[in-house]
């Protein structure tokens, strides 16, 4: 894997954390469900291995998701998700609480643009 570009395994364990995170799983309840060992789960977390299709499956269904969810984040049922997420994570937030998040949210999805824009130019 010398030389490679690792972000796209970075990336993916990322995902793969944070799913496990939110399902309140540890990383040794994720090598037990999806039957693999336990510093395996670690590495691919941090992007520092190819996974296996086989184990890549495993552990989707462990987590119990789509391995739509976990590769292709430009997919439209999964932006739906994340919108249902975002409704989820405001929907106990009174009206002051939901304008402070709008506004710090706009300022980084224009700074993200920013940055963006400069890399192009």
């Amino acid at each position: 894997m010398a030389g490679e570009d690792l972000s796209v395994y970075e990336k993916l364990g990322e995902r793969i954390r944070d799913i496990r995170v939110k399902k309140d799983m540890s990383q040794a309840d994720l090598a037990n469900a999806a039957h693999i060992a336990l510093p395996h789960v670690s590495r691919i977390e941090r992007g520092k291995v190819k996974m296996q299709l086989d184990t890549f499956i495993r552990i989707a269904e462990a987590l119990e998701i789509s391995t739509d969810e976990l590769l292709r984040l430009n997919v439209p049922g999964v932006n739906s998700l994340y919108k249902s997420e975002f409704a989820d994570l405001l929907d106990d937030c009174t009206p002051s609480e939901i304008d402070s998040i709008l506004k710090i949210v706009k300022e980084l999805k224009s700074t993200m643009h920013q940055k963006q824009k400069s890399f192009e130019d």
